[in-house]
């Protein structure tokens, strides 16, 4: 596969944040340090629970919930290791302490 090649990187969207998983909670719940300063807890839904491991670290993008959007969301997607020099070359982990 040549140089150029690379797989796309998906991107948050509006109503979208970014963030670090802080701690496995359990039950399909995290705690994640968002890029918009808010610490939520995070649900993993039903279609991502066994197609998705996460990791303490791990980057992930959350959508917050209607109600109770600065505490609760939903996990979205989850970015592989090798997607976290993109992000911070595009800057979207300013705010957010990245190991």
């Amino acid at each position: 596969m040549p140089e150029e090649e690379k797989s796309r990187l998906r991107e948050p969207n509006d109503d979208q944040v970014l963030g670090k998983v802080i701690e496995l909670l359990g039950a399909d719940r995290l705690r994640v340090e968002c890029s918009d300063g808010n610490e939520r807890i995070v649900r993993i839904p039903g279609r991502l629970k066994k197609r998705v491991w996460v990791n303490r670290d791990d980057i992930v993008i959350v959508e917050p919930w209607d109600i109770e959007s600065e505490e609760k969301g939903d996990m979205v997607w989850r970015y592989n290791k090798n997607k976290i020099p993109q992000l911070k070359k595009k800057g979207y982990l300013k705010r957010i302490s990245v190991s």
